[in-house]
């Protein structure tokens, strides 16, 4: 999502370099070439197990966003899904015995809904890479709500994205069934496993082990059952990867609601339809100016024993309902001591 790289400048700008000897400050411009653009470049699967040891982690602007620094001296940043935890996404409809506990009617979803799908905060991992053996669509006068990969019993099956582990349950039809949720409220399903290696509540980053492959449930041999959903509706999983090369076609992807329906299937988009999407550059600046200013004049509040929303918002002079957007709570979600809240 542009608003994520957008963010991501923004903190550049207001956090102090760290090289550390001097307090220095980043340019809009030096902030723009630490955060490139990733619209239009396919995503390389990332190897799992080749992760770097980590030296240690700093907190940026943002409590979801962390620095993270590796022994060898390089440095990328990581979302940290444990602070978006109260966040709507991980609280609308969030059953873990359910494959689809939405209740959300088509005509009710927007015409298009731009999902963040990996970007200098948040990684991609191919589950399986090969050549897609039965596509999404009408099969045998069914619905078929996935693509089937070929996989051999045992094989492990990796997170495509960062995310929370919303089903690891056994379903007739599924067979062993694992659905993740992921931030940009795009819900993955990797089905027909042998084993499953996660719970319900367990936060997986891309690449992790999630599963083994299987034939379990209703399936006429070992394959891995991938399904990308978005508010319950399923769409073809092609349109986010392209499973022959292992890549994600874009960082950023706008899901329109005409790809969900089970006749929609993964076709190029043409270079004009997807140049509608993105904004010119003198947009993005002005709106990361825009948000480098409100960051530079957000505060934020560790919470204590005896705090309260509504102390909170007399103390700094705001509104409650102001405190619940931008935390993404609502009035009644209890406070955690020690949790930093953003009040201003």
């Amino acid at each position: 999502m542009l608003r994520v790289r957008k963010i991501l400048i923004a903190a550049l700008v207001l956090l102090p370099s760290l090289a550390g000897a001097q307090e220095h400050r980043l340019s809009l411009k030096e902030a723009e070439k630490l955060v490139p653009r990733e619209v239009k470049k396919p995503v390389k699967s990332l190897i799992p197990g080749k992760a770097k040891d980590v030296h240690d982690t700093l907190d940026t602007s943002d409590p979801a966003v962390k620095i993270i620094l590796c022994s060898d001296g390089t440095w990328h940043y990581e979302r940290d899904l444990r602070a978006l935890a109260d966040s709507a996404v991980f609280r609308k409809a969030w059953v873990s015995n359910d494959m689809n506990p939405y209740r959300t009617k088509l005509e009710d979803l927007p015409y298009r809904v731009t999902l963040c799908l990996a970007d200098s905060a948040s990684r991609f991992c191919c589950p399986r890479q090969i050549k897609v053996f039965s596509p999404f669509g009408w099969r045998r006068r069914r619905n078929h709500t996935g693509v089937d990969l070929p996989l051999p019993t045992g094989t492990p099956v990796y997170a495509a994205f960062d995310g929370r582990v919303r089903c690891s349950m056994y379903n007739r039809g599924y067979g062993n069934v694992v659905v993740i949720r992921h931030a940009s409220g795009l819900e993955t399903t990797y089905a027909h496993l042998s084993a499953r290696k996660v719970e319900p509540g367990d936060y997986v980053s891309a690449g992790d082990v999630i599963g083994l492959g299987g034939s379990t449930g209703r399936s006429t041999g070992p394959h891995l059952h991938f399904e990308t959903r978005y508010e319950g509706f399923a769409f073809d999983p092609q349109w986010l990867i392209d499973f022959e090369t292992g890549t994600l076609r874009h960082g950023w992807f706008v899901l329109k609601r005409k790809y969900l329906s089970n006749t929609s299937r993964y076709y190029p988009e043409s270079e004009e339809e997807e140049e509608e999407i993105y904004k010119t550059e003198e947009e993005e600046r002005a709106e990361a100016d825009r948000i480098a200013k409100e960051m530079a004049a957000a505060q934020y509040h560790t919470v204590k024993s005896g705090d309260t929303l509504y102390g909170l918002a007399a103390k700094y002079h705001t509104t409650v309902g102001a405190i619940c957007k931008l935390n993404g709570i609502s009035a009644s979600t209890p406070l955690k001591i020690g949790k930093k809240l953003r009040v201003k």
